[in-house]
């Protein structure tokens, strides 16, 4: 099949899938180039179908699904980058329950996390320090879905399981077992002398507020980086970094 016009009702259908509100509504979301097709192919994340350029065909020969040849025109009309992408293609999202606490040792919470980047950054730390489960925590973070999200996980977006959980008796039902370490900027906790007791669920802010007065009362015991006074803060991504290699990676 080609498609040649960024007209084509299919590109214009599929070009909403950089909104929100039709990536909720359809359960599917985009994928922009070959290493984020390939990895979420190998992942098992069910795909739709990818629009390639005609120049690259021959490296989708994995994908036995819609292969559509198209033009640079049309594929960055579907992409959010800049630059056109070599393909991109519509994947099923995929959806997680509550069961993966089941087992679950390392989880982190990321209260009302607002930056695309930041998660993105924050889904290749905890897969790289072994997190179990990434929980999105209070309704307002932002869509893991997001393409910008997606890129920035580099292919890590499919190697752990990301929960939304909005209410707060949800999550006293599921973690009332675990360690609850609130990271906080003042507590005299400091994260070198500080020896992890699992399970755990390690709970950070959002990139503005901090964590919540709800969730740091909800909290066994805190832990804060200790750093140089002449830096108030670090980014939300590097906190978490830091901590998450501290912690777990003894």
């Amino acid at each position: 099949m080609q498609i040649t016009s960024v007209n084509n009702d299919l590109v214009k259908e599929t070009a909403k899938l950089q909104q929100k509100k039709y990536r909720t509504q359809s359960g599917k979301f985009l994928l922009e180039g070959f290493k984020s097709i390939k990895e979420a192919f190998d992942y098992g994340i069910k795909i739709e179908k990818v629009f390639v350029d005609k120049k690259h065909v021959a490296n989708y020969t994995f994908f036995d699904g819609d292969i559509i040849e198209t033009t640079e025109a049309v594929l960055k009309k579907l992409s959010s980058t800049e630059s056109a992408p070599e393909a991109v293609a519509v994947g099923f999202q995929k959806i997680y329950d509550k069961s993966v606490f089941k087992n679950a040792q390392k989880v982190v919470l990321l209260e009302n996390i607002k930056d695309l980047g930041n998660l993105g950054t924050i889904i290749r730390s905890s897969v790289a320090f072994n997190v179990d489960v990434i929980v999105l925590y209070g309704g307002q973070s932002v869509d893991i879905y997001n393409p910008k999200s997606v890129r920035a996980s580099v292919g890590n977006l499919w190697k752990i399981p990301i929960v939304e959980i909005k209410e707060f008796n949800d999550l006293k039902e599921i973690f009332g077992t675990f360690n609850r370490v609130a990271t906080l900027p003042r507590t005299k906790n400091l994260l070198k002398n500080y020896k992890i007791n699992l399970p755990a669920l390690i709970m950070f802010g959002s990139e503005a507020d901090g964590l919540s007065q709800e969730l740091t009362e909800y909290s066994t015991d805190t832990v804060k980086i200790e750093m140089s006074k002449a830096v108030e803060s670090l980014n939300l991504a590097s906190s978490v970094s830091i901590i998450l290699y501290e912690l777990f990676m003894e």
